[in-house]
């Protein structure tokens, strides 16, 4: 009798980050540490001069001991007193940063706001309002995802949005599973657009502003080759998530995330709601709105990012939880609000964890800080003189490479411009491409690797509210990455062809 062959089964997404910073910790043995000096540098946008500090790329040094031998420090096994050893990653990969940033301002953040989707899941408003959208769109369901497509790429084209589809996340996963998707639709039509958006951007803030602010190129300079773009590549992500989700909505059981979407059919209660949205129920669907409104006027105009935004969306939370109380919303009282929130806060934990233990990556390389000894560093100056030696059309493709593959160490749009353009601008004049060429192959492999590497706060947030495994996520996104990277490929040696 033959054994039943076993498949296989993807690893939790926390066994993945281990073995990767274990191969991080196998790497500070073979690379030595180098480092880069620093300059302040100016440039124009939106009519004011910003500052922004960037490595010089002339400047690189390795670390050497006193007999002039490089050195190879390696990672212990543990360290004392703060100190960076393989077994210290996850906590101090959870408490690095600060609140502007990875890892400890996204942890809190994700935590806020899935305390505060936990006080609005309480009032059932949501719920509610799904029948209502259910009902309004029988017979014309996949609307939705053009619609939510477009909106959340163009999101990302005029002011970088990435975080704030974690919360996103959160409304629009049930929608989808409720109307006969899956979560990792509700995915695509948030993070994946808003990532393409940033990606393909002609005025991106917190990407391509800065990237051709320090490779001296006039800012938003270029937009209407990249507006081409950003509909080519918002088009195309379109078409793959409405045949994905068709084919889903035909056979459910197709869905790699069909088992844990049970959450949301059962635990969410879709399938047994009765349709009883009553005036409590628009007012707390209208402070989500309206607090949605907010965040949007507040990154647009004031440039509100982690701090801000995560207090706003505590701001919506807590009125959200004093409407249940007035309105006893699914017999809400003060104690549920608490409760609420600890919910929440809870079911986002996993992906707040990962978070620090993805930081823990950069951190066993030596971090991300261009001015201090680090094996990334020694990395990056080793791929940018590679990238000169190549014709010009394959050196910008080996420049978005470079991007792609260095965006797993450093998903920061801006950190990355400032870490590797002062290096590829000076090296594309040398390769005989445009320096506005090396910014494109920048934003579009800092862009769209942020779709799939789990060192990405976003990602792993979003993830974590649609409760799918990185694993899960990996095995699915694959295919159309290769279609993303195909169309990068190509319209980055176009614009080199073109002289752009």
């Amino acid at each position: 009798m033959e054994k039943e062959q076993k498949a296989w089964k993807v690893p939790h997404t926390f066994i993945i980050v281990f073995f990767v910073v274990l191969a991080a910790a196998v790497l500070t043995y073979v690379i030595p540490k180098g480092q880069f000096a620093t300059e302040e540098i100016t440039y124009m946008q939106d009519g004011e001069e910003q500052t922004k500090t960037v490595l010089n790329p002339d400047s690189f040094s390795y670390l050497k001991d006193e007999d002039g031998n490089l050195i190879k420090e390696g990672t212990s096994l543990f360290e004392p007193g703060g100190g960076i050893g393989f077994l210290n990653y996850v906590f101090e990969g959870l408490v690095s940063g600060d609140k502007w940033g990875s890892a400890v301002g996204v942890v809190a953040f994700i935590l806020i706001i899935g305390g505060a989707f936990g006080i609005i899941m309480k009032t059932r408003a949501i719920e509610e309002g799904i029948l209502k959208v259910i009902d309004r769109t029988k017979g014309k369901e996949s609307l939705i995802i053009p619609i939510m497509f477009f909106l959340f790429s163009l999101g990302g084209a005029v002011f970088g949005m990435g975080e704030e589809a974690i919360a996103f996340a959160m409304i629009l996963v049930p929608i989808m599973i409720a109307i006969g998707y899956d979560a990792i639709t509700g995915i695509m039509i948030t993070y994946v657009a808003t990532q393409i958006g940033f990606a393909t951007s002609w005025m991106n803030p917190f990407g391509v502003a800065i990237a051709q602010g320090v490779s001296g190129v006039p800012v938003l300079s270029g937009a209407g080759f990249r507006i081409v773009m950003w509909i080519v590549f918002t088009v195309v992500g379109i078409i793959y998530t409405w045949r994905y989700a068709n084919a889903i909505k035909k056979d459910p059981k197709r869905s790699l995330s069909y088992t844990t979407d049970e959450y949301f059919r059962k635990e969410g209660k879709v399938e047994n709601l009765h349709a009883k949205f009553t005036l409590g129920h628009s007012l707390v669907i209208l402070t989500v709105a309206v607090g949605i409104a907010w965040i949007i006027w507040g990154v647009v105009e004031h440039a509100y990012y982690i701090p801000e935004i995560a207090s706003q969306f505590f701001t919506i939370g807590l009125v959200a939880g004093i409407i249940g109380v007035l309105f006893k919303l699914n017999g809400m009282s003060w104690d549920d609000v608490a409760n609420g929130f600890i919910d929440g806060a809870k079911d986002l934990l996993p992906a707040a964890l990962v978070v620090g233990m993805a930081k823990g990556i950069v951190i066993i390389l030596g971090g991300d800080a261009p001015d201090a000894p680090s094996v990334l560093n020694t990395v990056l100056y080793g791929a940018g003189q590679v990238v000169g030696d190549f014709p010009e059309a394959i050196s910008a493709w080996c420049m978005y490479l470079f991007q792609s593959v260095f965006n797993f160490f450093v998903v920061s749009g801006s950190g990355q411009a400032a870490l590797t353009m002062p290096l590829m601008a000076p090296l594309s004049d040398i390769a005989g491409v445009t320096r506005q060429v090396s910014v494109l192959a920048f934003q579009l492999g800092d862009g769209l690797t942020n779709i799939l590497v789990p060192t990405s706060a976003a990602l792993m947030g979003t993830l974590g509210a649609a409760r799918v495994d990185w694993g899960v996520w990996a095995k699915f996104i694959f295919k159309f990455m290769l279609i993303l990277f195909v169309l990068s490929s190509i319209f980055v040696i176009t614009a080199t062809l073109i002289g752009f």
